[in-house]
């Protein structure tokens, strides 16, 4: 074990003796680096040194070829520094070596997904078209807010705001279950740098009385036999239309006046109240030996794939082009309120797991509320005059 002030002349010139299979050439100045020399003709620069255990450790630096040696000693004498301040250099180097990609990450992600998410298909979407095709290929503790910052503005021009949004929370995401499954360099979600768009979503289009009666009459006359029924059963439920479409007759309990919905779309079951209106449209639905479904497509006997032609028919036929199928369930939501049930109520009949989702329709209540107060001056006012 040979011990020299090592420079870039030795290293150039050193070699093996031929009775060994390798010589090391330890460094009199910086302690602990060593030139590894092989019989063969290769060289390698290390660093050795003994961790708080007292276990010797070996951390390669590079390859004689690879870099030049005043970068090898440098490198060492950075290492070295580490270890005298108490540091592991090979330990976090083997950690960082466990830490996973993101596109490993992002598998993980989607199979837990699958195991609660009724709409897993959605986040694996944007893990594999988005996210993993920009940051797969990095380690989870090398991203940095910055990227995921120029990420998204990118993204900017070819998704909407609301989209753009979902993407980041996907993410956000996937460094949680990280950091719950205790994966190595999850201890930081570089999200969280990142400031959630702003932008106003509620997009929403409520029917008036008039304008649903329309509706239906004109879906009564659509070639799709079940719309005006699945239409109907949107108002008077507020329920989903991907709902209704897989609705089963055994979840609906007409005794008791409700429908259970085993897997919503936020994971859980929720039940839905029937009302006197919802309940004659189901007593009145066809039933089909050996299919469990109540607005069933006649000729397959499953769920429909799509009602999207026949009810853009039906709302242009209805003089209601900007109506979308979603707003159904908006409609079933304002008609509620401006009867006068308060938005808890109504956030309940719709299964909103958080308040904030139905705080949308606030201004709905407003106008149920204006209604109130100038009522009740209405009728101070006459009575002021009588006086």
């Amino acid at each position: 074990m040979p011990k020299i002030k090592l420079d870039a002349a030795f290293a150039q010139l050193a070699d093996c003796p031929a009775t060994k299979r390798k010589m090391d050439y330890w460094d009199t100045v910086t302690t602990g680096f060593v030139l590894e020399v092989r019989a063969s003709g290769g060289k390698t620069y290390y660093l050795r040194y003994f961790d708080a255990n007292g276990r010797q450790r070996q951390l390669r630096i590079a390859g004689y070829n690879d870099v030049s040696f005043d970068k090898a000693r440098k490198a060492a004498r950075r290492l070295r520094s580490e270890v005298v301040l108490g540091g592991d250099p090979l330990q976090e180097k083997q950690e960082k070596r466990s830490v996973p990609t993101y596109a490993a990450l992002a598998e993980q992600h989607i199979a837990h997904a699958k195991t609660y998410q009724k709409s897993w298909w959605s986040v694996a979407g944007i893990l594999t078209k988005h996210l993993a095709p920009r940051f797969g290929r990095m380690r989870i503790d090398e991203i940095t807010s910055q990227e995921i910052s120029q990420f998204l503005a990118d993204k900017g021009h070819e998704m909407k705001p609301a989209s753009i949004a979902k993407v980041r929370a996907v993410m956000s995401k996937s460094y949680s279950l990280a950091l719950a499954w205790q994966l190595p360099g999850s201890e930081r979600n570089p999200v969280r740098g990142v400031p959630r768009p702003v932008f106003d979503n509620r997009c929403c289009n409520y029917l008036s009385a008039e304008q649903a009666a329309r509706l239906l009459e004109v879906a009564s006359s659509s070639p799709n036999m079940r719309l005006r029924s699945i239409i109907e059963l949107a108002l008077n439920t507020a329920a989903r239309i991907s709902e209704l479409l897989h609705a089963e007759w055994r979840h609906i309990d007409l005794e008791r006046r409700q429908w259970t919905i085993p897997m919503s779309k936020n994971g859980r079951a929720r039940h839905v109240p029937l009302s006197g209106a919802a309940i004659r449209v189901i007593e009145q639905l066809p039933r089909f030996d050996g299919c469990p479904y109540l607005v069933p497509n006649p000729e397959t006997l499953k769920p429909f794939v799509s009602i999207k032609h026949a009810w853009q028919t039906v709302r242009r036929n209805a003089g209601l082009r900007d109506l979308r199928i979603h707003d159904l369930r908006h409609s079933a939501a304002s008609f509620m309120i401006n009867a006068g049930v308060d938005l808890y109520t109504v956030g309940r009949v719709l299964g909103h797991a958080d308040y904030k989702s139905t705080m949308r329709y606030a201004h709905l209540a407003n106008d149920t509320l204006l209604a109130a107060v100038e009522a009740g001056a209405a009728k101070m006012g006459s009575g002021t005059k009588q006086t």
